[in-house]
Protein backbone atom coordinates (compact mmCIF):
# COMPACT_ATOMS: atom_id res chain seq x y z
CA UNK A 1 0.00 0.00 0.00
CA UNK A 2 1.09 3.22 -1.16
CA UNK A 3 1.76 5.56 1.82
CA UNK A 4 1.35 8.79 0.20
CA UNK A 5 2.53 11.44 3.06
CA UNK A 6 5.62 10.16 2.52
CA UNK A 7 4.98 10.57 -1.57
CA UNK A 8 3.76 14.47 -0.69
CA UNK A 9 6.97 14.77 1.29
CA UNK A 10 8.88 13.57 -1.26
CA UNK A 11 7.56 15.21 -4.39
CA UNK A 12 7.86 18.64 -2.00
CA UNK A 13 11.35 17.95 -1.24
CA UNK A 14 12.31 17.11 -5.17
CA UNK A 15 10.56 20.64 -6.47
CA UNK A 16 12.07 23.09 -3.20
CA UNK A 17 15.86 21.56 -3.64
CA UNK A 18 15.35 22.11 -7.70
CA UNK A 19 14.22 25.09 -6.96
CA UNK A 20 17.09 25.88 -4.80
CA UNK A 21 19.31 23.46 -7.08
CA UNK A 22 18.98 25.48 -10.04
CA UNK A 23 21.74 27.99 -9.56
CA UNK A 24 23.96 25.08 -8.93
CA UNK A 25 23.53 22.84 -12.72
CA UNK A 26 24.86 19.37 -11.88
CA UNK A 27 24.60 19.15 -8.21
CA UNK A 28 21.09 20.53 -8.05
CA UNK A 29 18.75 18.50 -9.84
CA UNK A 30 20.34 14.77 -9.20
CA UNK A 31 20.91 16.21 -6.00
CA UNK A 32 16.73 16.67 -5.28
CA UNK A 33 15.49 13.85 -6.76
CA UNK A 34 18.23 11.80 -4.16
CA UNK A 35 17.16 14.01 -1.10
CA UNK A 36 13.20 13.71 -2.00
CA UNK A 37 13.42 10.30 -2.78
CA UNK A 38 15.41 9.75 0.36
CA UNK A 39 12.67 11.41 2.53
CA UNK A 40 9.95 9.42 0.68
CA UNK A 41 11.55 6.22 1.31
CA UNK A 42 12.47 6.92 4.88
CA UNK A 43 8.66 8.18 5.86
CA UNK A 44 7.81 4.92 3.95
CA UNK A 45 10.05 2.69 5.90
CA UNK A 46 9.50 -1.00 6.03
CA UNK A 47 12.00 -2.47 3.94
CA UNK A 48 14.10 -2.40 0.90
CA UNK A 49 11.37 -2.55 -1.87
CA UNK A 50 8.88 -0.17 0.04
CA UNK A 51 11.35 2.58 0.25
CA UNK A 52 12.40 2.01 -3.36
CA UNK A 53 9.08 1.87 -4.55
CA UNK A 54 7.46 5.26 -2.46
CA UNK A 55 10.70 6.99 -4.01
CA UNK A 56 9.78 5.86 -7.34
CA UNK A 57 6.54 7.55 -7.18
CA UNK A 58 8.04 10.99 -5.80
CA UNK A 59 10.10 11.23 -8.44
CA UNK A 60 8.02 9.94 -11.12
CA UNK A 61 4.91 12.38 -9.80
CA UNK A 62 7.80 15.52 -10.06
CA UNK A 63 8.57 14.70 -13.61
CA UNK A 64 5.09 14.16 -14.49
CA UNK A 65 4.10 17.61 -13.29
CA UNK A 66 6.99 19.43 -14.81
CA UNK A 67 6.56 18.12 -17.47
CA UNK A 68 3.15 19.05 -17.84
CA UNK A 69 3.99 22.31 -17.04
CA UNK A 70 7.11 23.49 -18.30
CA UNK A 71 5.05 21.70 -22.01
CA UNK A 72 2.07 24.02 -21.57
CA UNK A 73 4.74 26.77 -21.29
CA UNK A 74 6.72 25.47 -24.30
CA UNK A 75 3.97 25.10 -26.78
CA UNK A 76 2.06 28.61 -25.19
CA UNK A 77 6.01 30.44 -26.45
CA UNK A 78 5.92 28.31 -29.32
CA UNK A 79 2.54 29.42 -30.61
CA UNK A 80 3.95 33.35 -30.00
CA UNK A 81 6.95 33.08 -31.82
CA UNK A 82 5.73 30.72 -34.33
CA UNK A 83 2.01 30.35 -34.75
CA UNK A 84 0.42 27.13 -34.78
CA UNK A 85 3.16 24.66 -35.72
CA UNK A 86 5.80 26.40 -33.48
CA UNK A 87 3.37 26.05 -30.90
CA UNK A 88 3.28 22.53 -31.43
CA UNK A 89 7.33 22.24 -32.12
CA UNK A 90 7.92 23.71 -28.90
CA UNK A 91 5.46 21.77 -26.82
CA UNK A 92 6.12 18.48 -27.86
CA UNK A 93 10.07 19.33 -27.89
CA UNK A 94 9.91 20.49 -24.34
CA UNK A 95 7.08 17.20 -23.50
CA UNK A 96 10.20 14.91 -24.99
CA UNK A 97 12.90 16.49 -22.75
CA UNK A 98 10.06 16.15 -19.89
CA UNK A 99 10.61 12.26 -20.02
CA UNK A 100 13.70 12.27 -20.30
CA UNK A 101 13.84 14.06 -17.14
CA UNK A 102 10.90 12.10 -14.98
CA UNK A 103 13.49 8.89 -15.77
CA UNK A 104 16.19 11.14 -14.14
CA UNK A 105 14.17 11.83 -11.20
CA UNK A 106 12.17 8.37 -11.18
CA UNK A 107 15.69 6.59 -10.77
CA UNK A 108 17.63 8.20 -8.64
CA UNK A 109 14.40 8.99 -6.80
CA UNK A 110 14.04 5.39 -6.78
CA UNK A 111 17.49 4.67 -5.49
CA UNK A 112 17.58 6.82 -2.83
CA UNK A 113 14.37 5.91 -1.18
CA UNK A 114 15.79 2.33 -0.67
CA UNK A 115 18.96 3.90 0.95
CA UNK A 116 16.24 6.08 2.86
CA UNK A 117 14.03 3.19 4.05
CA UNK A 118 17.26 1.23 5.46
CA UNK A 119 18.35 4.04 6.97
CA UNK A 120 15.09 4.23 8.98
CA UNK A 121 15.91 0.12 9.91
CA UNK A 122 19.23 1.21 10.78
CA UNK A 123 18.12 4.39 12.94
CA UNK A 124 14.99 2.70 14.76
CA UNK A 125 16.66 -1.27 14.84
Amino acid sequence: MTDWRAVGVGFVVILVVGAVGLSLPLVGQIGAGLIGGFAAGYLAGGGLGRGAWHGLVAGSLTGVVLTLALAGLGGLAGVFAGGPLGGALGGLGVLLAGVVLTLLFAVDSAVAGAVGSLTKGWVNG
